[in-house]
């Protein structure tokens, strides 16, 4: 029996500019890993990068003015209301240029939190208030005589009403969850939520909105020489500059399979390979999902299409496995395995591209780590393997 199941390590690599070679560099850093630490490479062995990297390789960049740019194509009459932002500099650094491009912009806070989880406010702030958040549209002044200034997250001290007002005096702060209500303010609307952003897009257009765009349609082709991304547009930037951003990477698919490729060539060996963003999992004290960009994976390699085929170890062991021998027990678990088609008994049905990429996002984290790229060894092997 194998002594040692999953292995996840952080891969160190140089520091990626503009116009590298992503693939070469993934692919140099993980053999020199291999040869420093004295691990081989083995078939279905997953190497991921995170996206940050592939974007900055691409030199997929936007600045404040291109994107003012394109605002003002989108809305020419000048008048604007953004709904349903996340609370964060980083991941809403667009708003610069929004606010650039519009003459009054309005803008929809979500309360007791924003979509990913960012609290504001409590619920129990809210039933003492008697507040409805279901149906009540506060105004600022409105929203400040009941709950005073908890417009500050905890975690961060920032104050996001004032943050946000503080891109122009022409800015404008309600707090609602309906986004059909904006619609009392104005008609033209940039829907800002990553994961919500469809049905708020079809509320608004049957609710009468005369103008109806998301972030994912703002610089969704090149503005001016922008960088752009045809499918998520400005979601899944980040903040590069204080008049730029970074944007989601395009051409993931490709990029990948040049990595798997060249690993191949360089092992013999068949390595799937992912680029992950944002993992998907929810912190049980500050109660945030971590997910801000529009996937985890944006490319992947096809043998890391679809969910585990899983049994729930521990049920059999407690039922039908009672009392079993190690080897009783793992022949039942290998006779068990070779029936599964695609499916998992007990275990939640993720797929492998957003569970990896959990992994992946906890490991090299967000901060000085330097590990752009993790080696994942032993993902697919089971108990009985």
């Amino acid at each position: 029996m194998k002594t040692v199941g999953t292995i996840a390590r952080g891969i160190r690599a140089p520091m990626i500019k503009s116009g590298d070679d992503i693939a070469a560099i993934v692919v140099d850093s993980v053999l020199a890993a291999t040869k420093d630490e004295g691990f081989a490479l083995r078939d279905r062995d997953v190497v991921a990068v995170t996206e940050a990297v592939v974007a900055r390789a691409q030199s997929n960049y936007a600045t404040t003015a291109q994107i003012a740019a394109d605002i003002r194509r989108k809305f020419p009459g000048g008048v604007v209301a953004a709904t349903h932002p996340i609370f964060s500099r980083n991941r809403f650094a667009a708003l610069r240029g929004i606010a650039q491009g519009c003459d009054k912009l309005y803008i929809m806070l979500q309360y007791p939190s924003d979509e990913v989880g960012n609290h504001l406010i409590s619920w129990d702030d809210l039933d003492a208030a008697g507040v409805n958040p279901y149906t009540d549209l506060l105004t600022e002044a409105e929203y400040r005589a009941k709950f005073g200034h908890n417009t500050v997250l905890e975690y961060t001290g920032v104050d996001y009403a004032e943050f946000y007002k503080s891109f122009g005096d022409h800015i404008e702060i309600i707090f609602c969850n309906d986004v059909r209500r904006v619609l009392e303010f104005c008609p033209h609307v940039l829907c800002c939520d990553i994961h919500t952003r469809t049905r708020n897009k079809r509320l608004l257009r049957e609710a009468g909105a005369q103008t109806v765009y998301g972030l994912d349609d703002v610089l969704a082709e090149s503005v001016d020489g922008s960088g752009y991304h045809e499918q998520y547009g400005l979601l899944g930037s980040n903040k590069a500059t204080e008049d730029s951003l970074k944007l989601f990477p395009r051409g993931c698919d490709a990029v990948v399979a040049d990595i798997a490729a060249k690993l191949h060539a360089a092992t013999g060996k068949q390595v799937e390979v992912m680029v992950y963003g944002d993992g998907a999992f929810k912190d049980p004290v500050a109660h945030i999902w971590e997910l801000a960009d529009p996937v985890v994976s944006p490319g992947f390699t096809p043998g890391l299409r679809g969910t585990p085929s899983e049994l729930k170890l521990k049920y059999l062991l407690d039922n039908e496995l009672t009392g079993k021998s190690d080897d009783e027990v793992r022949a039942a678990i290998a006779a068990k395995t070779s029936q599964l088609a695609d499916s998992a008994q007990g275990t939640t049905p993720r797929h492998y591209t957003d569970l990896l990429g959990s992994l992946c996002d906890l490991v090299s984290g967000s901060g000085d780590k330097g590990t752009p790229i993790v080696l994942v060894q032993g993902y697919f092997d089971n108990f009985a393997a």
